[in-house]
């Protein structure tokens, strides 16, 4: 069955997400921008392909769970106000729900891709990002240490985006995983491991906050 836009509709599923991840304090507005994203993914999605969510349930834990996480755990409140860097964003997930979600982040999404550009560009202007920008590029083309926090989601095996995650970033690398082990990479170790599940499916995540070590 078709994904179909659903306005209002998407809020029962964005505020289920949301509370049994821990970010039940979530006010009205930003529940109703979620939605509008939502619904922009839907409609550029009946003419590219942006995802391969193939039901509402399916498209708003793909899109916000871990966004939520990363969003409410200890780690993000030490970087919080510093840059960070979505690389291989696709169709924005995690990096448009974080922007929503953490309103004063200063973040730059990476993509190849001139279509996936072109909607991430639209969708920032849609949803009045104003601190959110997009960059169409490759992430081995870009220069290290230019952001403090590097995440990503299934663009790399978590062995190599965790190294290029270091490259890229001088404070903290969030790696996200399903059921695989957690990386290593010397001279940097796990801060903060947040293991949860997927309200919908119920699939395994764990989202791994990589810092360097001290010295």
């Amino acid at each position: 069955m078709a994904l179909e836009p659903l306005g209002p509709g998407w809020s029962a599923r964005v505020e289920r997400v949301l509370s049994e991840l821990g970010r039940d304090e979530v006010g009205t507005a930003a529940v109703e921008r979620l939605c509008a994203l939502l619904d922009l993914v839907v409609t550029w999605n009946a003419r590219m392909d942006l995802t391969a969510a193939r039901s509402a349930d399916e498209l708003v834990e793909l899109f916000l769970a871990d966004a939520a996480v990363i969003a409410q755990a200890r780690s993000t409140s030490l970087v919080l106000d510093e840059t960070w860097i979505d690389v291989g964003s696709g169709a924005g997930a995690p990096a448009l729900p974080l922007a929503i979600l953490l309103p004063h982040l200063d973040l730059t999404l990476i993509e190849p891709r001139q279509r996936r550009v072109a909607f991430l560009r639209s969708a920032i202007g849609q949803l009045q990002c104003a601190r959110v920008r997009v960059e169409r590029a490759r992430s081995e083309d870009l220069e290290g240490r230019n952001h403090a926090v590097a995440v990503s989601r299934a663009t790399l095996p978590p062995e190599l985006w965790l190294a290029e995650g270091a490259r890229l970033a001088q404070r903290a690398v969030w790696v996200l995983i399903a059921k695989a082990d957690a990386p290593h990479l010397p001279d940097w170790q796990v801060v903060e491991e947040r293991r949860y599940r997927w309200p919908f499916s119920g699939a395994e995540r764990r989202a791994l906050c990589f810092m360097p070590v001290p010295g």
